[in-house]
């Protein structure tokens, strides 16, 4: 998700239909049939953290998967548990939470996953010609022309009931998505950052589009996602991934408490969800890291 600093207060463009909370809420219900409990609140903590504790404590008489959404959230929280400040019209920020059977292994690949599922159902809505604007940095932010748009936190516990079966988990993903105050948050942060109204104003013919119709594309593309890959695993992530990928041949560094670890060109992801870097010939696969696109890259590759 995204590290914002604490902006003022200020409508959301009436075009990118921040509505109340309760329409909010009847919407998706109409558009997610299969999602048994969905809410949408004014204010919560953290809808991820909410979804959470609900698996872990909750009676198993809520069947999943479930969906919350918050205009605003007091504790939000993002990747490597970093504080996530924003305001109440400023984002879209909603968080789902699924029954998943893999092995303990594979949870991993469920951060990446989320990521690409997320970027194909915002390009679902766009023009064909603007699709390679939209684009995905590892594991799970998603790019507008260069600037973060969304960022993705994803999380895994055990249900609270007796579990099923050994590989039974429940993987709650969370999305913030800005609507607006791209410009200032650039400015704030000292890097690119975009929003959905850069969006429909090079896409005229999204201007109509919800936040309820924006919530239940995204949600419908994990809800579809999650059960193709319990039926068939991952091994076509690799191709999905390259067809949103943001960093292919881009010189990168991989960065951890605040040192270079590794450098090379983007070259995909593999089965594993593992960004793989390539440097003099060789390929590296990265589990972990912050990763940092350089203007230009000194090492050979082939």
């Amino acid at each position: 998700m995204l590290v914002n600093p604490r902006l003022p207060s200020q409508p959301c463009p009436a075009a990118l239909g921040l509505d109340d909370p309760h329409i909010i809420t009847q919407h998706l219900k109409s558009m997610l049939p299969f999602f048994p409990t969905i809410r949408w609140v004014d204010r919560t903590d953290s809808t991820n953290a909410d979804l959470m504790e609900l698996a872990r404590t909750g009676s198993g008489r809520l069947i999943r998967p479930w969906l919350l959404g918050a205009h605003l959230q007091d504790r939000g929280r993002g990747r490597a548990g970093r504080t996530w400040e924003n305001r109440r019209g400023g984002h879209l920020m909603f968080s789902c939470a699924f029954d998943i059977f893999l092995p303990a292994r594979q949870l991993a690949t469920l951060s990446p996953l989320a990521g690409v599922a997320a970027t194909e159902a915002l390009r679902s809505l766009l023009p064909i010609q603007h699709h390679q604007k939209l684009t995905m940095k590892w594991p799970n932010d998603i790019l507008w022309q260069g600037g973060k748009l969304a960022g993705i936190l994803t999380e895994v516990t055990r249900a609270s009931t007796s579990p099923l079966s050994a590989d039974h988990h429940v993987i709650i993903i969370g999305i913030g998505l800005n609507l607006n105050d791209a410009r200032a948050l650039s400015h704030a942060l000292n890097r690119q950052v975009a929003d959905w109204a850069e969006v429909v104003t090079e896409s005229p013919t999204l201007k109509h589009i919800s936040a309820a119709e924006l919530a239940a594309q995204i949600a419908k593309s994990w809800y579809q996602t999650l059960n193709d890959v319990t039926a068939f695993g991952f091994q076509d992530l690799p191709k999905r991934y390259k067809q949103v990928d943001g960093l292919l041949d881009c010189p990168l560094n991989i960065v951890e408490n605040g040192q270079v670890l590794h450098s090379g060109l983007g070259a995909g992801i593999n089965e594993h969800g593992q960004l793989l870097v390539r440097n003099a010939g060789q390929t590296q696969a990265i589990s972990v890291g912050e990763v940092s696109v350089r203007p230009s890259i000194s090492t050979s590759t082939p």
